[in-house]
């Protein structure tokens, strides 16, 4: 196979964090009212918070996502490939100790 792959992916590190809290746990926290209606009801009193819908908020690590360029015949090493990347631009520090792929794209 000729062409080329663009693989892009992002380290992993020990530190990251991936949450779901439901809208309803986060409007029920008392710190959260308090922010809340400190920031849009400044001196009002008796105020209650609720939601229209049952929403889940999500509390993630951003990510930055670095890329490479790789043969077609590479395919099966793309992960291999990503963490040599990784080591070759310093991305790798020391709570951080591997890649994740998030997009493959095929140029041709």
């Amino acid at each position: 196979m000729e062409g080329l792959i663009n693989v892009s992916y992002t380290v992993m590190c020990k530190n990251d964090v991936s949450k779901e809290v439901a809208l309803s746990a986060l409007l029920s926290n008392e710190k959260v009212m308090k922010a809340i209606k400190s920031e849009f009801a400044s001196g009002l009193r008796n105020l209650t918070l609720s939601s229209q819908e049952e929403t889940t908020v999500f509390i993630k690590t951003h990510k930055e996502v670095f890329s490479f360029s790789a043969d077609k015949n590479d395919f099966a090493d793309l992960l291999e490939l990503a963490e040599e990347d990784a080591r070759k631009h310093k991305r790798l520090k020391k709570e951080c100790d591997g890649v994740e792929l998030v997009d493959i794209v095929t140029v041709d």
